[in-house]
């Protein structure tokens, strides 16, 4: 805590001020929506990096999972949707270690609860997009949805419709 936080002198800090370099870097590309909204974009395409990026590869298969699903949820062209999934992969691939849980918390602070539950399902589905959720993956799933406020139980059950793409059930 600084010193002038400490005295209660420090300024208060809109939203804006307090977002992540990834957060900020992909929102401004994205600069025909609305503030908030490309801020709540810009996190839930990294968090879909994050976990395509959990075995330090980012499949082709992965990338075209994520185009699809950020142009469906976000309403967005697709060219649009390809700058903001590149940026998200790059943001996760250079940053990843030191912005995945910042930018993770960032994003349930910025969305609802069906929205978290809509993020974890699409968590299943970039990872399932090469055919396997690797066990990696699946450990990636489960620290994020942890960090969206999720129990166990709760990951378990969107984690049940994954089954056969799960890699730890595969021989």
């Amino acid at each position: 805590m600084g010193f002038l936080k400490w005295l209660g002198l420090e300024a208060a800090k809109d939203k804006a001020s307090v977002d992540t370099e990834t957060v900020r870097r992909i929102a401004a590309r994205l600069e025909r929506l609305p503030e908030a909204q490309a801020r709540h974009l810009a996190a839930f395409a990294y968090v879909l990096a994050r976990v395509a990026h959990a075995d330090l590869d980012i499949e082709d298969s992965e990338a075209h999972e994520m185009e699809r699903i950020v142009s469906e949820v976000a309403q967005l062209e697709p060219d649009e949707a390809v700058l903001a999934v590149e940026i998200a992969k790059s943001q996760a691939r250079l940053l990843g270690g030191t912005e995945n849980y910042v930018v993770t918390r960032q994003y349930r602070e910025l969305s609802t609860p069906e929205q978290r539950v809509r993020l974890l399902e699409c968590l299943y589905a970039v990872a399932a997009a090469d055919g396997i959720v690797s066990n990696v993956e699946d450990s990636e799933i489960a620290a994020i949805g942890e960090e969206l406020g999720f129990s166990r139980p709760e990951v378990i059950g969107v984690r049940a419709r994954w089954r056969d793409h799960l890699g730890v059930l595969r021989k």
